[in-house]
């Protein structure tokens, strides 16, 4: 789904009307319907209902909701903001269409009467995307007295006072919300800017796909996009047609963190998965899952794996017939081993996945990672975004956008910036945002379930190498959603995304249609 700027979403409407035959007053009014269903069916047991409207087609959408509601057997009032013959174009026939008789308020000492704040819910449709910072006199009174009141507060479109532009923290007025429902397409700050204390539903209002453009560069992953990715397997399937991924991982103390990638990739789907570790780490990871296959490899006097694991072609070898290389996991910092790291993300010619200490082998080296005709693929999370960018953990989280896509374009990966809304970043620019997850995955292991999962699909999508990554990362976020219905987001522990996947699939096939998008 395409994130666009507050510009091109107005001529995305015009387009939709000019071009596809669609009358503004029917985006209007399903704009309206969809706020509308949204509150009976959030707000099941709220009687009375308070839409603040201002004088524009935000407001002109609220006079929809107020009306739909009201037809629904709902207790209305509507506050305008403005003089009626304020009101013009499709907002002034909304409001001719209006069943009950607005409120008029004309001066802030009007919004201080405590009857007027009498309800369960208030809409917020005062001003919307279209509307550029500062705002002012009546709406900026409007906008403090939602905020001193404790009503659960509906969005229209955007909280009042927001910039829609915005990739961080909004600044100036902005009105709180503990919902917003937004249309056609999200902008930057329905995905970034954490306005609502809830959820953010972005729903479909009569814009066709071809009218929706953006030059931003920016998308939100959704069902709809990855489902084609897993679709039903032909009857004469074999382990063969699904990749075999190689993770070379593990040492002393940090042996189960190659293991949780190994068995990632299986419940992924890959057909095969063979982890090759250090040899006195071999039964600690033969032992995690009978269906992993091993090979134990040289190890250093520290226990993870050594230089001497090249001598012979053994590490060749092993290489042979694998699909995708993953190579990170529980590794190590040992300087040999890193070397080690170093020489086979230049010389392996597999698309390769790296990870964790495999990541932090490059610090100072960065000029040595060049995906550039091959298939490489970073998942760093913070921390070691900084060590490889030379930079800070804050100057990163500052930038994280701008910084993943230049990184991924100057070294011709596809970088995973992991994180609240962790971001997945194309060679090309394109930058793929990520809304599945929870903060009961800050923990232990996680990272290297997600190391497996890209390898998997990667594997048996090699032809569709950023597609396969961008799925991983929202099943991954996905699986820790639906482990965290059952075990908590205290409890969680990263091998209950295991288990946890193919109920993630379920969802991402029963969900995969042009509909409402919940984030």
């Amino acid at each position: 789904m395409k994130i666009v700027s507050a510009a091109e979403m107005r001529e995305i409407d015009r387009v939709t009307s000019a071009q596809f035959g669609v009358p503004s007053l029917t985006l209007m009014e399903n704009a309206g319907a969809a706020v509308a269903e949204f509150i009976a069916a959030e707000y099941p047991t709220s009687k009375s209902i308070l839409v603040l409207c201002g004088k524009g087609n935000n407001g002109g959408d609220g006079f929809v909701v107020a009306r739909k509601l009201h037809e629904s057997g709902r207790s209305v009032r509507v506050v305008l903001l403005a003089e009626p013959a304020e009101v013009r174009g499709d907002a002034a026939e909304m409001l001719q269409k209006l069943p009950l008789e607005p409120v008029v308020i004309r001066a802030e000492p009007e919004l201080q009467r405590e009857e007027l704040w009498r309800a369960d819910v208030l809409v917020d449709a005062i001003l919307g995307t279209g509307f550029r910072p500062p705002v002012s006199g009546l709406y900026a009174a409007a906008i403090r007295a939602i905020n001193q009141h404790n009503l659960p507060v509906v969005a229209v479109d955007i909280p009042s006072g927001a910039d829609a532009d915005v990739l961080g923290a909004q600044l100036g007025a902005v009105a709180r919300a503990d919902a917003l429902v937004t249309f056609t397409a999200p902008r930057p700050a329905h995905v970034f800017g954490r306005l609502t204390s809830g959820p953010a539903i972005i729903s479909p209002i009569g814009s066709p796909d071809e009218a929706i453009t953006s030059s931003l560069q920016l998308h939100l992953t959704t069902p709809r996009d990855i489902a084609p990715l897993f679709g039903p397997r032909d009857p004469d399937s074999n382990k063969g047609k699904f990749g075999h991924v190689l993770v070379l991982g593990g040492s002393v103390g940090k042996a189960g963190a190659a293991a949780m990638a190994g068995m990632a990739a299986l419940r992924a789907g890959a057909g095969l998965s063979t982890v090759g570790t250090a040899k006195s780490m071999l039964a600690t990871v033969a032992g995690f899952h009978p269906e992993l296959m091993t090979e134990p490899l040289e190890e250093t006097d520290a226990g993870s794996i050594s230089l001497r694991a090249l001598e012979y072609g053994r590490l060749e070898s092993l290489l042979a017939g694998k699909t995708v290389l993953a190579l990170g996991p529980g590794i190590s910092r040992h300087p040999e081993t890193a070397a080690l790291v170093r020489h086979m993300v230049a010389k392996c010619k597999l698309p390769t996945v790296l990870d964790a200490d495999g990541l932090n082998a490059f610090e100072g080296k960065t000029a040595e990672l060049n995906g550039q005709g091959r298939g490489l693929v970073l998942t760093p999370h913070p921390g070691e975004m900084a060590r490889l960018a030379g930079s800070s953990v804050a100057a990163v989280q500052q930038d994280r956008v701008n910084l993943a896509r230049s990184f991924a374009r100057e070294r011709g990966v596809i970088l995973v910036l992991k994180g609240n809304r962790t971001l997945v970043a194309s060679p090309e620019g394109e930058v793929w945002v990520n809304t599945t997850g929870n903060p009961g995955m800050a923990t232990g292991g996680t990272g290297d379930i997600l190391t497996g999962m890209t390898a998997g699909f990667l594997a048996q999508h090699p032809r569709q190498a950023f597609q396969a990554v961008v799925a991983a990362v929202y099943l991954h976020g996905l699986a820790g959603d639906v482990a965290r219905e059952s075990m908590g987001e205290h409890s969680l522990v990263a091998t209950d995304l295991l288990p946890a996947l193919p109920q993630a699939f379920r969802r991402v096939r029963e969900t995969a249609r042009p509909a409402v998008v919940r984030i």
